[in-house]
């Protein structure tokens, strides 16, 4: 009985450990500020630092929540995917802190 716990009790802390593990990732704020991502002009965030596997994972998964989001809006309002992308980069773009990266037309640039 003794040994059962002691695994469960084990099994929970190694549980919630890495459950809180998002918790010390990456965030947003963070790699903008530290010019790992920023934004570009197709709606979606770019890598700037090509070589940081936490960044590229970061922009992939807000990238798929932003695919997500523009379909729904699209689809709501009856308009064309790339309109609702090109919105939504113009708009990104537009609220980039200063010192954050956009990319232009000859590449990633401070705003």
């Amino acid at each position: 009985m003794a040994m059962w716990r002691k695994t469960n009790v084990c099994g929970a802390i190694l549980w919630s450990v890495a459950g809180m593990q998002p918790l010390l990732a990456l965030t947003l704020n963070e790699a903008k500020s530290k010019r790992l991502v920023g934004e570009k002009s197709n709606g979606y965030l770019g890598v700037v630092a090509a070589g940081n596997k936490e960044a590229q994972v970061l922009a992939s998964d807000i990238n798929q929540k932003r695919r997500q989001a523009y379909q729904e809006i699209a689809r709501r309002d009856g308009t064309n995917l790339s309109t609702v992308k090109a919105l939504a980069g113009e708009k990104a773009i537009e609220k980039t802190r200063p010192g954050n990266m956009i990319e232009g037309p000859g590449g990633w640039v401070k705003n």
